[in-house]
């Protein structure tokens, strides 16, 4: 939920139509034509945009973020019971050690992340680290086209995928609801995130999650409203959990997880 380089240079140059304002899934994919130049945009900004772009393409995924700590969790003997959580804003900030004290939890969220980004860094952020299970935690930042703009399948494709390789390193699977988002505080988030978005992706979470025997970390059910939002004091900014949230998901991660190593 981060604001990333790549769409912020692509705005300054023109390249983003006034559309882009308000998020969805989109129906295809087509990769639109932008003006052949930009004469109002001054040439040190747009440099120095550039060289911001490059240099985020170095690492697109951000490997680097746990890098060092996974070297150190790489170091047998691997702690039985371990359980990586991989997601984006809503998992980063969760502290782990406070919620779930005495297990052997690794958080592995990034800001902003969507599941292309997720799938990426799958190996080095979970699979090298040879936990007993993966929650899985994204999609919001899809919705929201930090990354550009995706459909339903896409998105579909990239927690497959995640998945796939988890069961394949004979790792269990939780995959988690994504949160809703509100427009109770001065941030109204439901533009950006299509509430009707976020329904057709946890539904789609919960029949794949039968379809392959994966257990579900429900915090959906656990914070929506009447309204289909976050409830009013669950976040500081209607799309990012507080402690609030994380008091509620706490136990639904737990009980997913004991469910998954049974």
């Amino acid at each position: 939920m981060k604001l990333h380089v790549l769409p912020l240079f692509f705005l300054m140059a023109g390249l983003l139509g006034p559309e882009r304002g308000q998020a969805q899934l989109v129906p295809e994919l087509t990769r639109p034509r932008g003006p052949a130049c930009c004469p109002t945009i001054a040439a040190q900004a747009l440099a120095d945009q550039a060289q911001a772009v490059a240099d985020q393409a170095q690492d697109w995924a951000e490997i680097t973020y746990y890098h060092a700590e996974n070297l150190k969790a790489q170091v047998p003997p691997v702690t039985n019971g371990r359980v990586v959580f991989i997601g984006d804003a809503i998992t980063e900030p969760w502290d782990l050690a406070k919620y779930f004290p005495g297990k052997p939890y690794l958080n592995r969220g990034i800001p902003g992340q969507t599941t292309p980004q997720m799938l990426v860094r799958f190996y080095p952020d979970v699979i090298n680290l040879h936990p007993a299970a993966v929650v899985i935690l994204g999609g919001i930042n899809d919705i929201a086209g930090n990354t550009g703009p995706e459909t339903a399948e896409m998105i579909e494709d990239n927690i497959r995928a995640m998945c796939e390789l988890a069961r394949a390193n004979g790792i269990k699977v939780i995959l988690g609801l994504i949160l809703p988002v509100s427009d109770y505080t001065a941030h109204k988030q439901t533009e950006k995130h299509p509430l009707a978005d976020i329904v057709k992706l946890n539904t789609w979470l919960r029949s794949y999650a039968a379809e392959i025997h994966a257990e579900v970390a429900d915090y959906y059910s656990a914070v929506v409203d009447s309204k289909g939002m976050l409830k009013e004091g669950y976040s500081e900014d209607g799309a990012h959990a507080n402690d609030r949230s994380y008091s509620v998901m706490a136990p639904i991660a737990e009980a997913a997880i004991e469910r998954a190593l049974k």
